[in-house]
């Protein structure tokens, strides 16, 4: 059988050099995982007959698409894949209960502004459904947790997101919220829609060649933090969003859709001043507690501050 090129000692060679393996000084585990990927690509390559001019096309394409590499973590599945990653650690451990992790996304901003129990989120210039969103942030024993904080963020009606969306006013649908006594949180804001990939950007091209959508379904997102409580990343979809089980992101998880119900008057359109039919969701956030510092931070991956 003839010998794979990527099995030769030249090629393993090359390896061992260009990953540092060769030589005492640097970072070992990053040594192991250069090495590793490159070695992988190498194989790729080989097995698939990639010529020069795809492997060029193909990291000229990268390079083009670098400020949408937020958006590829989360339509390659990359972020998804961590997620599933942590699940099964966490089942591993015996780690049960508290409301599900999901993806990120490359939109959140720094620096929202911070409000006690409740919040407005919307500016009123977008005219879409009103919505009242509420519910308690407690422990996996039911204990309220009072001074935890609910940072919230999501799309207008037309999908787009203040802060990359210069038409929005500042922080608009944007709000950090602190629990009450009783670890409740509520805002007021309007439905968002679902949205797609930027139309001719590098995601939406990769997508296309794969012969796959980029649409996201409606949904909110959120980090939940408290002090000894592992920091939550997680997102609500909407309920009857035609692509609530086809989300390009793969962020839907069947606990994180809760009930819309659409109502009229009551007590939260007497107090808040929602006129007419209102969107209204109930949603409890649940920690898991720890006793490591770092668990009770979000991933240091690169985020806007505005």
């Amino acid at each position: 059988m003839t010998e794979r090129l990527i099995d030769t000692a030249e090629v393993q060679a090359l390896l061992d050099k260009l990953s540092g393996a060769d030589t005492v000084s640097g970072d070992p585990r990053l040594k192991a995982i250069v090495r590793r990927v490159v070695g992988d690509l190498f194989a790729t390559i080989e097995e698939f007959d990639i010529s020069d001019d795809e492997f060029w096309q193909a990291l000229n394409y990268a390079a083009a698409g670098a400020p949408e590499f937020g958006l590829w973590a989360a339509g390659l599945g990359v972020e998804r894949f961590l997620d599933i990653r942590a699940d099964a650690r966490d089942a591993a451990a015996g780690v049960v209960g508290g409301t599900p992790r999901t993806i990120e996304g490359p939109l959140y901003v720094a620096g929202a502004p911070v409000e006690q129990g409740y919040a407005r989120l919307d500016d009123g210039a977008d005219k879409g459904e009103p919505l009242f969103m509420h519910g308690q942030v407690r422990d996996v024993n039911g204990k309220a947790l009072a001074g935890a904080k609910v940072e919230v963020w999501h799309a207008n009606t037309l999908g787009n997101y203040s802060y990359f969306d210069k038409t929005q006013s500042d922080f608009n649908l944007r709000r950090t919220i602190i629990t009450d006594a009783d670890g409740r949180y509520a805002f007021r804001s309007i439905v968002p829609s679902g949205y797609a990939c930027p139309p001719g950007g590098s995601t939406e091209g990769i997508l296309k060649h794969l012969g796959r959508h980029g649409h996201r379904p409606a949904h909110i997102h959120f980090f939940a933090s408290a002090d000894d409580h592992r920091h939550l990343t997680t997102q609500i979809n909407i309920d009857g969003d035609p692509y609530l089980r086809d989300d390009f992101a793969y962020a839907t998880r069947e606990d994180l859709i809760p009930a819309v119900n659409h109502r009229e008057g009551g007590e939260p359109a007497e107090k808040y001043g929602l006129e007419g039919r209102y969107a209204d969701i109930e949603f409890d956030f649940v920690m898991q507690p720890t006793t490591v510092e770092a668990e009770e931070e979000a991933s240091h991956r690169a985020r806007a501050a505005a």
